[in-house]
């Protein structure tokens, strides 16, 4: 994505879009201009703006047309993209008057109302207060950041610590320790544009690298602490660092999750996401509480605090008290959950009123936070250690570089473990669609869980016909072989995906 941007003399108006939004008005804007003139004229406008996001479906041709007629009386006058940018916010505004705030505009985005937002984009203050104070606790002895930090969390000081991309690389040293090589990062005072430039660069490719998904964020966007793509960004790195350790490689013991000698259940826990994982484990705790319910989600399904209470009482029964489970009201119980939480320091993160309004992203926090404090899983299934050869050192460092870049390319499904999870040949398929849109017959594949093994193969051979399209080398290679796992074909594979995605 280009570091320049699209740059507009009035400040304000700057602001009301992100580069991403810019630069796609900008190609809308120019695409108006009629092939025999020289610049785009007012009656050029009404069917490239009837198209865009907050109009179209909303207003027709014919009233964009009278309305642009009010402040343009001659329709053949040429206007530049500064006065169309207007203009499009304009008819945004009358768009969402004419529906009269009650329905969603398709395609639109909302109207902000809080003082750390642009017009375009709602903040969520409790994220940001989150957020601040996780910065604060793991990077508060850094010896560059120490200057600026403990952060003031009702305060937007985060976003202007965020324009020199310091503070960002450092984050993500300390979400997977050693993904940046510190001494490549700029830490004068007073960074000049060029060296702001290289730390974002250097943030944004180290992002993706450890999973995150940047499509839509740039540089320049960074540069200038877009706050909805700052939140977004340090949400996903913050979630990466939480979730660390619901794998079973770091964690062992979720072996205990699955229902005796399970070999299929344990077999599915391999592959399970973290995030998912989060879930088995607070399902499998708070059933043994006497929970009735499943909880599927990390907002709805807690909002009351009930699962929350009981969770806490499996796991801290010397904290917890029978008064929490047996309070009807959500928000007096969201509050004694919290007050049992502090006793086990899990309080960072969420609010009662986060609890009680089901906020996803917090609630995840909080759930992966007593994760971390108190698993509770004390069994000693733990999965036998084999001694690894040169050979499995290094496939596990291209498994695990692979994995991540197939992970930030933001495909449906999560990959936890590269050679079990594309064994089924539709992880691929999904990689292949990606950098190849079109070249999948999805009609012709079968979605996981797969039970008969040949749909497992026909998905494969599917993989190897797009491969050899795509002039991927696979000499003697059947699709057979990625169902049998063969590491080093299947690593031979995703290079060749990667190659073709950076052409």
């Amino acid at each position: 994505m280009s570091s320049v941007g699209v740059l507009v003399s009035d400040p304000w108006l700057q602001n009301q879009f992100t580069q991403v939004q810019l630069r796609t008005l900008r190609t809308k804007f120019t695409s108006a201009k009629r092939s025999d003139a020289e610049q785009v004229t007012i009656k050029d406008l009404p069917p490239v703006m009837e198209k865009l996001r907050g109009i179209q479906e909303v207003l027709t041709e014919e009233e964009i047309t009278n309305f642009l007629s009010g402040s343009y009386p001659d329709m053949d006058q040429s206007i530049e993209f500064e006065p169309f940018l207007r203009e499009y916010l304009n008819l945004q505004a009358k768009g969402a008057s004419k529906s009269g705030g009650k329905k969603k505009l398709k395609g639109s985005v909302s109207f902000l109302k809080a003082s750390t937002t642009t017009l375009l984009h709602v903040i969520n203050e409790s994220e940001k207060t989150s957020y601040v104070n996780h910065i604060n606790k793991f990077l508060g002895e850094d010896p560059f950041l120490k200057n600026f930090l403990p952060l003031d969390p009702a305060s937007n000081d985060i976003f202007n610590l965020i324009g020199d991309g310091v503070l960002l690389c450092k984050l993500i040293n300390v979400a997977v320790p050693g993904t940046i090589d510190e001494r490549a990062i700029n830490t004068k005072k007073e960074p000049n544009p060029w060296e702001r430039n290289e730390n974002h660069t250097l943030c944004l490719n180290s992002a993706k690298a450890i999973g995150c998904t940047v499509v839509n964020i740039g540089t320049q966007d960074l540069i200038e602490a877009r706050p909805h793509l700052v939140l977004g960004l340090l949400s996903q790195i913050i979630k990466i660092q939480l979730l660390a350790d619901l794998n079973l490689k770091n964690t062992p013991q979720l072996l205990e999750l699955v229902a005796g000698d399970n070999s299929k259940e344990a077999e599915e826990l391999v592959t399970l996401a973290p995030d998912k994982m989060l879930l088995k484990w607070m399902n499998f705790h708070i059933k043994k509480a006497g929970y009735k319910k499943t909880v599927t989600n990390f907002s709805t399904d807690v909002k009351d605090g009930e699962a929350y209470a009981y969770l806490l009482s499996a796991l801290a029964p010397e904290h917890s008290s029978t008064t929490m489970i047996e309070t009807t009201d959500p928000k007096e119980r969201a509050k004694k959950v919290l007050e049992t939480a502090e006793k086990l320091d899990c309080t960072r993160y969420v609010t009662s009123k986060d609890i009680n309004e089901g906020s996803a992203n917090l609630n995840l926090a909080f759930v992966a936070q007593i994760f971390q404090q108190r698993n509770g899983l004390s069994s000693n299934k733990v999965a036998p250690v084999v001694q690894d050869t040169p050979d499995d050192v290094e496939a596990s460092r291209e498994e695990r570089a692979f994995r991540l870049w197939i992970n930030s390319l933001g495909i449906a499904t999560y990959v936890n473990n590269l050679f079990e999870d594309v064994r089924t040949g539709w992880v691929l398929l999904e990689v292949l669609d990606k950098i190849s849109p079109g070249s999948v017959i999805w009609k012709q594949a079968s979605k996981p869980p797969i039970i008969m093994p040949f749909r497992k193969v026909e998905n494969c051979n599917q993989v190897i016909r797009i491969g050899k399209e795509l002039n991927f080398s696979l000499v003697n290679v059947a699709g057979n072989d990625i169902v049998q796992g063969n590491k080093k074909l299947i690593l031979a594979n995703f290079e060749f995906c990667i190659l073709f995605d950076f052409k």
